[in-house]
């Protein structure tokens, strides 16, 4: 079949929207999702700076929610019509994946990070027979279609508008998931947060829903507003004294800090905004040596990086589309719309900061 796909072609190029096609239908554990909508990670933009790591030209795209269209079989567990979010890429039988430690697997980078998984690759070709990598994350889903190892998927109700819970399969699921399994937060504990973007934001209301006292820390007002809005105490991120006022606030420093930005001194600020036996988490990941200042690990404070959100979507997406429906966790806010032929639109607005989540939707062309 062919169908139309946002494809990158080099580390500099804008993205391209093209036809692009598949050879065959699922394979056994796999299925074929008609794409309703995909969030813009800045996971997918990171792949222009990773220096080759990353073959091209490809599909990117790992937020993808849609409608299953074909299944490998009645082993996927899934039906055709069913509507699903899906999330990253693990291999199911390593002692990570049997421990319910899926973002851990022993094959993450490669199923995820570096082109996907080999069988079956040469199935995804341009228009002139040109092979893509495949399956970023599993997905590929800056398209119309993806193939997906059905254990990617998660089902949610058709009652939910499926073309904005994509991105609860990654950023917001990251977000959510470190306040809830890395850090377990309750009522009355103090949270920090260092970057409100989209994973910063989402852990803010999390934090909130789970009766949590919150602040936020950006250096853009806007940011701040909406954080604000979701019931956090806002600072600056370049406020004099930022750690003291933290602990000010938190009646003698935060149990928990998230840090999203990977700066170095925000970092440090959140070691020293913590209460003692207080826990750091890192979710950025980290381009350069991070200097620690001293002190900053004294009296039982600790730093551990989150992949993930330590979350198994099968049980974390549920609960999130549940609390949006509550009105507890209004992550479509911090949504904006754009069709998939606006893709480098959608990019120069997430660079800028204009938009916290963008959601590609693609048109229906498919042949």
């Amino acid at each position: 079949m062919r169908f139309d796909a946002a494809v990158l072609r080099s580390y500099e190029s804008r993205f391209t929207v093209e036809e692009v096609s598949l050879k065959a239908g699922p394979a056994e554990g796999e299925i074929l999702v008609r794409i309703a909508g995909c969030g813009m990670c800045r996971t997918d933009l990171a792949v222009r700076r990773s220096a080759g790591r990353s073959p091209l030209p490809a599909v990117l795209g790992h937020e993808g929610a849609g409608v299953v269209a074909k299944t490998g079989g009645p082993d996927t567990g899934l039906s055709v019509g069913d509507h699903v979010v899906l999330s990253f890429d693990s291999c199911g039988r390593c002692r990570n994946c049997l421990g319910a430690a899926p973002a851990y697997c022993d094959s993450f980078a490669s199923l995820n990070l570096f082109g996907g998984r080999r069988e079956n690759a040469a199935r995804f070709t341009d228009a002139a027979g040109g092979e893509l990598a495949p399956r970023w994350f599993g997905q590929s889903s800056f398209a119309e279609y993806a193939m997906v190892p059905a254990r990617n998927a998660v089902r949610v109700s058709p009652s939910l508008p499926l073309e904005l819970l994509g991105p609860l399969g990654c950023g917001f699921l990251t977000g959510a998931g470190a306040i809830w399994n890395s850090f377990g937060v309750g009522p009355g504990d103090t949270v920090a947060v260092f970057g409100a973007g989209a994973v910063g934001l989402a852990a803010l209301m999390a934090a909130t829903a789970s009766g949590a006292m919150t602040v936020a820390v950006d250096r853009h007002p806007e940011r701040l507003a909406l954080a604000e809005r979701f019931h956090a105490i806002p600072l600056h991120a370049s406020s004099a004294g930022l750690p003291d006022r933290i602990r000010r606030l938190t009646d003698g420093g935060a149990r928990y800090a998230l840090d999203t930005t990977g700066s170095a001194q925000l970092i440090n600020d959140a070691l020293r905004a913590l209460r003692p036996t207080g826990h750091l988490g890192l979710v950025a990941r980290l381009h350069t040596a991070l200097p620690l200042e001293p002190g900053t690990l004294d009296r039982g404070r600790r730093i551990s990086h989150i992949c993930e959100g330590d979350a198994v979507p099968g049980l974390l997406i549920p609960r999130l589309t549940g609390l949006w429906q509550a009105g507890l966790f209004p992550f479509d806010q911090l949504i904006r719309m754009y069709p998939l032929a606006d893709i480098n639109e959608a990019e120069r607005d997430c660079d800028a900061g204009r938009v916290v989540k963008p959601v590609l939707v693609p048109e229906r062309t498919s042949r």
